[in-house]
């Protein structure tokens, strides 16, 4: 707004008077508030969504092999877990196979670690073929694995523990002009409402090395 104001010497100047600013009602400082809440939020909620991502895939990795891409002892143990609480709860039933190569450190020691990798992905993969989709396998140690069946008596658990041996005495490898085997020896437990964990994997494992110490004294099969 703009007004006169006399001067000394009696003549009017004009000077510009600026309008003071008000403030914003109560209503629409809210409403600025709520937009600018909600747009927080929603930033929030992306971060959360991207850290969630990373999460996941940090515990996938936890629990991974990095070699053969199945679980590892951890990542096993937790599916084990699982499996035990489910078979207590709904009365279901199972079995566990540990099962340890035959000779593979002769082969690292002999021809690599890179022949004793090349061994353990065909391995895995005779063991992958040979289970459901529901079952789980996993790499327990460096030439141990487990497998976690689901629905089987234990005639049939030793069943499948036999032909797994028979699978993988079958699989040949050639290094250096040389023509190698490597084996498995197969123990099992069986998983029922009282089962726990850790004692399953444990007698699984004596089974184990029971076995191996029996297949040392078989007469190979021509």
């Amino acid at each position: 707004m703009k007004r006169k104001t006399p001067s000394r010497h009696g003549k009017g100047r004009k000077v510009v008077v600026a309008s003071v600013p008000q403030k914003p009602s109560t209503a629409l400082r809210r409403s600025a508030a709520a937009r600018k809440a909600r747009a927080e939020i929603r930033r929030l909620k992306a971060k959360l969504a991207q850290a969630m991502v990373r999460i996941e895939q940090l515990q996938t990795s936890a629990d991974t092999d990095f070699l053969l891409d199945i679980p590892n002892r951890r990542g096993f143990e937790r599916e084990l877990n699982r499996a035990t609480s489910y078979i207590k709860r709904y009365g279901a039933y199972g079995a566990l196979i540990v099962l340890d190569i035959d000779r593979l450190k002769p082969i690292n020691d002999t021809f690599g670690h890179a022949a004793g990798d090349q061994v353990l992905k065909a391995i895995a993969g005779v063991l992958s073929r040979q289970i459901r989709a529901s079952d789980v396998i996993g790499r327990l140690g460096g030439d141990e694995f487990g497998l976690l069946l689901w629905n089987l008596t234990e005639a049939d658990a030793h069943a499948k523990a036999a032909a797994l041996e028979n699978d993988i005495d079958r699989v040949s490898f050639v290094f250096d002009g040389c023509v190698v085997s490597a084996g498995a020896s197969a123990g099992v437990a069986v998983l029922g409402p009282n089962s726990e964990p850790g004692r399953a994997l444990e007698e699984a494992d004596c089974a184990m090395y029971v076995r191996k110490a029996q297949r040392r004294h078989e007469v190979p099969s021509k």
